[in-house]
């Protein structure tokens, strides 16, 4: 297990030490220190505030949005290929929606916990509640308890193989995936995994029996989704190459350096692939392809040319441009079953 306090050896990390005097070290960039005495909140409206920040609900819908879309996408496309009733379709779609957002909210919080010691040397999430000191670690435990409790209890509404898939989803994939940035450089891909595991659960709750063809469906998907979360959060890594660089974890906007823009476009290319090979193997129509396809090839085409790399604001709209293309995607997948009918 590497050490947070290791550098991992690429020539990018090596250039980035090399060019450490020119930027503050993590002490001086607002870390806690043992000496210091950090904030208290006071007032129960204070403590209830931080504690919800640390589940990120005050950010909805940024990050829960791109657990939703595999959750709402599978559920669709296994509904148009069943014919599955109108009502209980929409009934499915709230009962992931809002168990895809409290899961993911589950996830910052153990995220929170096991990245404490590096937060605090980071520029953007120093500020946060655990890493700036004013949330006790033992009450982010009992928050996570509490939270993965209730996960469960959604997993409750589905049928034994959609809750199997569930529970895999939460350990390991959530658990360990804050572990992922200190042991390789691929952290992105274990996220895809987790971020888009929900594909599975949907599709499995609506055909708990499955074909080949439903095998391939969902190994095509995850692929797929697993490559558009590399893109997405390796845009979002790369607010924080300088201090990852200083601290010692790994990712992929690391590992790429200067070659970024070009790799991520063939993650791109695999994804949208991914949407037309499931698009045939599911039967789905001209409207899909048209929406669904066309849009999500037309939108990364779009984040990858006018992507300003080393601009920190535009790293973070392009990571958020991806929630809306979400929209884009359901929007093929929703008219076709709908148009069905």
């Amino acid at each position: 297990m590497t050490s947070s306090s290791t550098t991992m050896k690429t020539p990018l990390l090596d250039s980035a030490n090399r060019s450490g005097n020119q930027h503050t070290t993590p002490a001086s960039s607002g870390s806690i220190s043992a000496q210091e005495s950090p904030s208290k909140v006071t007032t129960l409206r204070q403590r209830v505030k931080c504690y919800f920040d640390l589940t990120r609900l005050n950010k909805f819908p940024l990050g829960n949005i791109l657990i939703i879309w595999p959750c709402l996408w599978g559920l669709t496309m296994a509904s148009f290929d069943t014919r599955l009733p109108r009502a209980e379709f929409a009934t499915q779609a709230l009962v992931f929606t809002l168990g895809s957002t409290l899961l993911h909210s589950t996830a910052c919080v153990i995220n929170d916990i096991c990245d404490v010691d590096l937060d605090q040397q980071v520029e953007r999430t120093k500020n946060r509640p655990l890493a700036s000191g004013v949330l006790p670690l033992s009450g982010a435990w009992t928050l996570w308890g509490v939270m993965t409790a209730c996960c469960f209890g959604f997993l409750a509404f589905a049928n034994s193989p959609a809750r199997y898939m569930g529970t895999i989803c939460m350990f390991p994939l959530h658990v360990l995936y804050p572990l992922m940035k200190r042991w390789t450089y691929w952290p992105q891909a274990w996220l895809g995994l987790a971020m888009n595991w929900g594909f599975l659960v949907a599709w499995l709750n609506v055909k708990p029996t499955i074909s080949a063809t439903d095998y391939y469906i969902m190994a095509t998907m995850l692929l797929g989704m697993d490559c558009w979360t590399i893109v997405y959060d390796t845009e979002y890594a790369c607010q924080d190459r300088e201090d990852d660089a200083k601290v010692g974890v790994g990712s992929t906007a690391l590992l790429f350096g200067g070659h970024v823009r070009l790799i991520l476009g063939g993650f791109a290319i695999v994804f949208v692939s991914s949407l037309i090979v499931v698009g045939i193997l599911n039967g789905q129509t001209t409207v899909y392809y048209v929406v669904s396809c066309g849009g999500a090839a037309v939108h990364l085409t779009w984040q990858l040319l006018t992507w300003e790399v080393d601009n920190v604001n535009d790293c973070g709209d392009k990571f958020r441009s991806n929630g809306d293309m979400g929209y884009l995607i359901w929007a093929g997948i929703l008219l076709d079953y709908v148009l069905q009918r």
